[in-house]
């Protein structure tokens, strides 16, 4: 245990790692250059009585009294009984300029009890953007991402049966205007607001264009101009820019998933002078009833006696281990590693490390 605990208080200097370069189109997305999403209402029909049930989900039996009667088929609702149909959400995005005839991938999500989408096929489905107006029309078969299987007494369900997609399952059918040629000067957002990102991509554009034409609005946007190359192609000049290479700068986060019991930190988090000790209860409450009963032949009853076992375990712990000042996340990761602290453990220990004002970075928790 002393040859643990002295592991981690080695003290270990971080190591200044430089970033890689990246493309600025991977750090970042052009004013205008950018997809639309698309939603629409839809019908799922070829189920194998995996689909709605219409006691349930009334909207289903109205629209596909809807749709037989727009194909000169005229029912009434004690004649709809199909079990082999679902309501559905349809969701895509419009690429952007993307034109008429082009297909989009779709998804569809059902929104009433239908146990599963698998074999159905999505009819005709007009898709609608935030205007209102149609962009698009999907159809087709459908590939769920699930199995359900049922019997009797008990149903077995892998992944989620009741969403799919449909690879290029829309066609487009209405353009988005937008004339990228006439445009004058466009925006380039940071994904990550950096002011340090955003002044270095201001300096490799008027580098490598040897004038001024790019200028750092704030930390999450840099203009660029296109008055001072003459008669260019904007399409050809953007092209060009987001291929530029820079090293991205991000402020130090560490980033918790409870649920997964995860932890994901950046190079950049620091660790101040702080000691550090973890230990735990384990309460252990166990049932051992025991059965009486009388002799043969005698008079009396069977009685069960209640027998509880509880037991409070102390956890001996690590003790108090110091880290050293300027040491960074993984070293204290490791040294916690050497010292068997489990992930669970260990996300409470960087949480009091970050209410003691000891960890410099960003704590995210989700």
């Amino acid at each position: 245990m002393k040859n643990i605990l002295a592991l981690l208080l080695l003290t270990l200097l971080p190591v200044a790692l430089e970033a890689a370069p990246v493309r600025i189109k991977d750090l970042a997305d052009f004013d205008g250059v950018r997809g639309n999403d698309l939603v629409g209402y839809g019908l799922v029909v070829g189920l194998d009585g995996t689909g709605d049930g219409f006691r349930n989900a009334p909207f289903t039996e109205e629209m596909l009294a809807g749709l037989l009667e727009r194909l000169g088929v005229n029912v009434t609702d004690d004649a709809l009984r199909s079990k082999n149909v679902a309501a559905v959400v349809v969701t895509a995005t419009l690429p952007p300029f993307a034109r008429s005839g082009s297909r989009i991938n779709v998804g569809v999500s059902t929104i009433g009890d239908a146990k599963s989408l698998l074999g159905g096929t999505l009819v005709m489905t007009p898709l609608k953007a935030a205007d209102g107006n149609i962009y698009a029309v999907a159809q087709g078969s459908i590939i769920a991402g699930g199995v359900s299987v049922a019997g009797e007494a008990s149903r077995v369900v892998e992944g989620v049966p009741t969403a799919g997609m449909i690879p290029v399952g829309a066609r487009v059918e209405r353009e988005v205007e937008f004339d990228f040629a006439e445009v004058q000067n466009i925006r380039i957002a940071l994904r990550n607001a950096d002011f340090t990102t955003a002044t270095r991509i201001e300096d490799a554009i008027n580098r490598d264009f040897s004038k001024r034409l790019a200028v750092t609005q704030d930390s999450g946007t840099v203009l660029v101009e296109f008055r001072d190359l003459g008669d260019v192609n904007p399409a050809r000049v953007v092209g060009r820019i987001e291929n530029l290479m820079i090293e991205p700068e991000d402020r130090a986060k560490v980033v918790i998933d409870h649920k997964a019991g995860t932890i994901v930190m950046g190079e950049t988090v620091r660790i101040s002078r702080v000691a550090v000790s973890q230990g735990g209860l384990t309460l252990r409450v166990s049932e051992a009833p025991v059965v009486s009963q009388p002799n043969p032949f005698a008079q009396g009853e069977t009685v069960t006696v209640p027998r509880t076992f509880a037991e409070v375990r102390q956890e001996p712990g690590i003790g108090f281990a110091e880290v050293a000042g300027n040491t960074s996340l993984s070293d204290l990761v490791e040294g916690l590693n050497a010292l068997g602290v489990r992930p669970r453990d260990m996300i409470d220990i960087l949480k009091s490390i970050h209410a003691a004002g000891a960890l410099h970075a960003e704590l995210i928790v989700q």
